[in-house]
């Protein structure tokens, strides 16, 4: 599932629209309180969206020697992203595993960093998951994999039906853990 290419991030543009925001708002950007405001919005939203310059290549390299394929599992892997209907964030934990195969074997860091390269991008949940999956079957080629998100809303809990604290669970498995999963992956 590929995403059409971003522009690069736009500082001083970024920083025109929370201008023009705070404006739309009523209130006023020059103001003492608020003059600094659009640059520090702008540093956010970088932080933020970092996950679009990741090279998820560079990342999932595999490492040297022969490694015992054993099951590879980081539980509750923390994650803050943006909703993309909403500019709200989400936030929650991710498991992540695989079954090594033919590709090989990554550091575990190496996953926690393909968790945040999708988190911090505008986003949906359901996508985040398929999105982390298909980066480990297009890299690592396992012969399992499995990615369970759990997450809280805020365009759901501060909007619309206002039901705070709902977590929304979102599972994705496959190879030899489509129909046996490992427990971690079990609800």
């Amino acid at each position: 599932m590929s995403m059409p290419p971003v522009a690069p991030f736009d500082r001083a543009a970024t920083e025109t629209a929370v201008r023009a925001l705070l404006t739309g708002l009523g209130q006023d950007p020059g103001a003492p309180e608020l003059q600094d405001t659009p640059s520090r919005v702008a540093e956010f939203w970088a932080e933020r969206l970092a996950g679009y310059g990741v090279d998820l290549a560079a990342e999932l390299k595999t490492l040297p020697g022969d490694l015992a394929p054993v099951p590879v599992i980081l539980e509750r892997i923390p994650f803050v992203s943006t909703c993309e209907h909403h500019l709200a964030p989400f936030e929650g934990h991710a498991t992540i595993g695989y079954l090594p195969g033919e590709g090989g074997t990554v550091g575990l860091s190496k996953l926690v960093r393909v968790v945040q390269a999708y988190a911090w991008r505008l986003q949906v949940q359901e996508r985040m998951a398929q999105q982390i999956v298909d980066a480990l079957r297009t890299h690592l080629r396992p012969a399992a994999w499995g990615v369970q998100l759990v997450a809280v809303h805020t365009c759901m809990a501060h909007r619309g039906v206002k039901t705070p604290g709902v977590p929304v669970r979102t599972t994705l498995l496959g190879g030899a853990w489509e129909l046996t999963p490992p427990l971690s992956f079990r609800t």
